[in-house]
């Protein structure tokens, strides 16, 4: 009886995800050769976004589409994937993800205006200090777990903001000005833009240079998770106690989730106050960590192309329904209520997450008052039984 429930079930959830199983069983048995296809065609794809008939139906006629995509789609986009390595590959609450994205920007601002560093020269040092910055949040708390852990990391995103504003080296509230943009690598125009040119007229370059951070980050992550590490994240968010007695160092798997996710979270701060040539600490409140982990759930955690457009959307609706003033945020927060009521396991998830979500776990781990998933409550029937 209960197996021909399971099968049943099943085919319910193969009937409801038809048409995405189907793409994953193509792309599976996909030769290398259309692979590699698809991912150049994704590839131009993305280089000729920014195209202006494109953003006359993607952005109000009061925004440039171009600024739009450097300045929130894309920099959502960066910082979606490096906090789906920490949420949704290894399983562990991050309020605070914001810390690590004013790190790398006020990296850029000190070194740059104040001690004449070159972009380049401040990217990689961005990098490494989130890095560390990650280190030094995770390695006091992580072994907390859930919703405890959630509010050590919310707090230290406020302590970042708040040392910023207090702080008279950064100049408190009036933040940085004067910070240099990236410099021109060449002055080759193709199709009318100049994609290796940094200024302030153009915000195309920029679009670039975050989608070159972008293909990296998802090369990148992507190898991790089929590598030995990838393998221990799965195991840690699916049952970090079984992990551990299965001999997974889970603590220094955990940490290094961390330092990952913080350098890519760095790096977009990078480009960001590189192209705005300034920062300030109301740059990086507390609701831009809510905003993108709205979009990693909203997306599917754990999923790259989920993450994707789970970020996208959620960088693109608030602006894209700018001309209903005060009312686009209600729409907003609407859309993303009824997407996890008819939807929970996001717009473009992964099978196994689709799984943990009917195991109860969310794919994020214990949170310390998980909902009990169909398996789950089946189970607890019977034992009342």
């Amino acid at each position: 009886m209960n197996l021909s429930k399971k099968a049943n079930a099943t085919g319910d959830s193969a009937a409801s995800g038809f048409s995405l199983d189907r793409v994953r069983d193509a792309w599976a048995d996909a030769p290398g050769w259309a692979r590699w296809i698809a991912y150049i065609l994704l590839i131009i794809g993305g280089l000729l976004l920014p195209n202006q008939a494109i953003g006359s139906f993607m952005a109000p006629s009061s925004t440039d589409w171009a600024s739009m995509l450097s300045d929130q789609i894309g920099i959502y986009v960066l910082l979606a994937l490096g906090l789906n390595v920490v949420v949704g590959m290894a399983g562990l609450l991050d309020l605070g993800y914001v810390a690590f994205y004013a790190v790398g920007g006020y990296t850029i601002a000190i070194f740059a205006s104040k001690h004449g560093w070159s972009f380049w020269e401040t990217l990689v040092l961005a990098i490494v200090l989130s890095s560390l910055a990650g280190i030094l949040l995770g390695a006091p708390t992580l072994r907390l777990r859930g919703d405890y852990l959630a509010i050590v990391t919310l707090g230290f995103g406020e302590i970042v903001r708040v040392t910023a504003e207090n702080s008279t080296y950064v100049n408190g509230p009036r933040g940085i000005q004067g910070i240099p943009h990236p410099p021109t690598l060449s002055e080759f125009e193709i199709m009318g833009v100049q994609p290796l040119k940094y200024g302030l007229l153009d915000s195309r370059p920029y679009y670039y240079l975050l989608l070159f951070f972008i293909i990296l980050t998802i090369i990148f992550v992507k190898r991790l998770d089929r590598s030995r590490v990838g393998r221990a994240w799965a195991a840690i968010r699916e049952d970090e106690d079984a992990a551990e007695l299965m001999g997974v160092p889970t603590f220094k798997f955990k940490l290094a989730a961390f330092a990952i996710g913080a350098a890519i979270g760095g790096s977009g701060g990078v480009v960001f106050a590189g192209k705005q040539t300034s920062i300030n600490p109301d740059t990086f409140p507390f609701l831009v960590s809510a905003l993108i982990l709205a979009g990693v759930v909203l997306g599917g955690s754990g999923n790259i192309p989920g993450v994707i457009l789970g970020a996208f959307v959620v960088a693109w609706l608030p602006e894209r329904f700018r001309f209903m003033q005060d009312y686009r945020m209600l729409i907003f927060g609407a859309a993303l209520v009824l997407m996890m009521i008819f939807r929970p396991e996001g717009l473009w998830p992964s099978r196994r997450r689709k799984a943990e979500l009917a195991e109860g776990t969310g794919g994020m781990g214990s949170m310390g008052a998980e909902v009990a998933g169909p398996g789950q409550a089946a189970a607890a029937g019977e034992v009342g039984k």
